[in-house]
Protein backbone atom coordinates (compact mmCIF):
# COMPACT_ATOMS: atom_id res chain seq x y z
CA UNK A 1 0.00 0.00 0.00
CA UNK A 2 1.86 3.03 -1.32
CA UNK A 3 1.41 6.25 0.66
CA UNK A 4 2.96 9.67 0.89
CA UNK A 5 4.58 11.37 3.87
CA UNK A 6 6.54 14.58 3.95
CA UNK A 7 7.10 18.11 5.10
CA UNK A 8 5.38 21.37 4.16
CA UNK A 9 7.17 24.68 4.46
CA UNK A 10 10.34 23.33 6.01
CA UNK A 11 12.28 26.50 6.78
CA UNK A 12 16.00 26.47 6.03
CA UNK A 13 18.21 29.54 6.34
CA UNK A 14 21.17 29.19 4.00
CA UNK A 15 23.58 30.92 1.68
CA UNK A 16 22.18 30.56 -1.84
CA UNK A 17 22.39 32.66 -4.98
CA UNK A 18 24.66 33.93 -7.71
CA UNK A 19 24.94 37.59 -6.74
CA UNK A 20 27.59 38.87 -4.33
CA UNK A 21 24.98 40.17 -1.86
CA UNK A 22 23.42 36.67 -1.74
CA UNK A 23 26.76 35.11 -0.76
CA UNK A 24 27.17 37.30 2.35
CA UNK A 25 24.05 36.53 4.36
CA UNK A 26 21.77 33.52 4.76
CA UNK A 27 18.36 33.71 3.11
CA UNK A 28 15.21 31.93 4.17
CA UNK A 29 14.04 29.09 1.94
CA UNK A 30 10.90 26.98 2.28
CA UNK A 31 10.76 23.38 1.11
CA UNK A 32 7.86 21.07 0.44
CA UNK A 33 9.01 17.47 0.38
CA UNK A 34 6.77 14.50 -0.47
CA UNK A 35 8.06 10.95 -0.10
CA UNK A 36 6.23 7.94 -1.55
CA UNK A 37 6.83 4.54 0.04
CA UNK A 38 5.06 1.33 1.01
CA UNK A 39 3.12 2.04 4.23
CA UNK A 40 2.35 -1.68 4.71
CA UNK A 41 5.15 -2.56 7.16
CA UNK A 42 4.67 0.60 9.26
CA UNK A 43 0.89 0.21 9.32
CA UNK A 44 1.22 -3.40 10.47
CA UNK A 45 3.87 -2.81 13.14
CA UNK A 46 3.11 0.75 14.29
CA UNK A 47 6.85 1.33 14.92
CA UNK A 48 9.02 4.12 13.54
CA UNK A 49 11.74 1.78 12.29
CA UNK A 50 9.28 0.57 9.62
CA UNK A 51 8.34 4.11 8.56
CA UNK A 52 10.13 7.09 7.04
CA UNK A 53 11.50 9.29 9.81
CA UNK A 54 10.57 12.70 8.42
CA UNK A 55 12.33 14.42 11.32
CA UNK A 56 15.54 12.71 10.20
CA UNK A 57 14.84 13.74 6.61
CA UNK A 58 14.35 17.37 7.73
CA UNK A 59 17.68 17.32 9.59
CA UNK A 60 19.57 15.76 6.67
CA UNK A 61 18.08 18.18 4.13
CA UNK A 62 18.84 21.19 6.33
CA UNK A 63 22.43 20.06 6.85
CA UNK A 64 22.98 19.48 3.12
CA UNK A 65 21.58 22.87 2.10
CA UNK A 66 23.43 24.82 4.78
CA UNK A 67 26.73 23.02 4.17
CA UNK A 68 26.83 23.10 0.36
CA UNK A 69 26.05 26.82 -0.06
CA UNK A 70 24.53 26.32 -3.51
CA UNK A 71 24.44 29.00 -6.15
CA UNK A 72 21.38 27.69 -8.02
CA UNK A 73 18.10 26.31 -6.69
CA UNK A 74 18.21 23.77 -9.50
CA UNK A 75 21.47 22.30 -8.20
CA UNK A 76 20.08 22.35 -4.66
CA UNK A 77 16.92 20.50 -5.70
CA UNK A 78 18.80 17.80 -7.61
CA UNK A 79 21.29 17.21 -4.79
CA UNK A 80 18.53 17.13 -2.18
CA UNK A 81 16.38 14.64 -4.08
CA UNK A 82 19.41 12.41 -4.76
CA UNK A 83 20.44 12.51 -1.10
CA UNK A 84 16.96 11.51 0.11
CA UNK A 85 16.81 8.58 -2.32
CA UNK A 86 20.29 7.49 -1.22
CA UNK A 87 19.71 7.77 2.54
CA UNK A 88 16.16 6.44 2.72
CA UNK A 89 16.06 3.22 0.71
CA UNK A 90 12.31 2.57 1.19
CA UNK A 91 11.41 5.83 -0.59
CA UNK A 92 10.27 5.12 -4.13
CA UNK A 93 9.74 8.72 -5.26
CA UNK A 94 10.58 12.23 -4.07
CA UNK A 95 8.68 15.36 -5.01
CA UNK A 96 10.42 18.51 -3.89
CA UNK A 97 9.70 22.22 -4.22
CA UNK A 98 12.10 24.89 -2.98
CA UNK A 99 10.83 28.44 -2.62
CA UNK A 100 13.09 31.47 -2.31
CA UNK A 101 10.90 34.36 -1.10
CA UNK A 102 13.46 37.18 -1.38
CA UNK A 103 14.64 36.44 -4.93
CA UNK A 104 12.33 38.72 -6.91
CA UNK A 105 10.83 41.72 -5.07
CA UNK A 106 7.66 41.76 -7.21
CA UNK A 107 6.91 38.06 -6.57
CA UNK A 108 5.91 36.20 -3.42
CA UNK A 109 8.72 33.76 -4.18
CA UNK A 110 10.69 32.08 -6.91
CA UNK A 111 10.74 28.30 -6.92
CA UNK A 112 11.99 25.09 -8.48
CA UNK A 113 10.19 21.77 -8.40
CA UNK A 114 11.51 18.30 -9.18
CA UNK A 115 10.20 14.75 -9.07
CA UNK A 116 12.69 11.91 -8.93
CA UNK A 117 11.94 8.20 -8.81
CA UNK A 118 14.12 5.31 -7.81
CA UNK A 119 15.44 3.54 -10.90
Amino acid sequence: MIGTTGLHNLRVDAIVGIYPHERDKAQTLFLDIELDYDFGPAAASDVISDAVDYDGVASAVTELIQTRRFQLLEAMAEATAAMVLERVPVVQAVRLEIQKPAAVPAAASSFVRVTRRRA
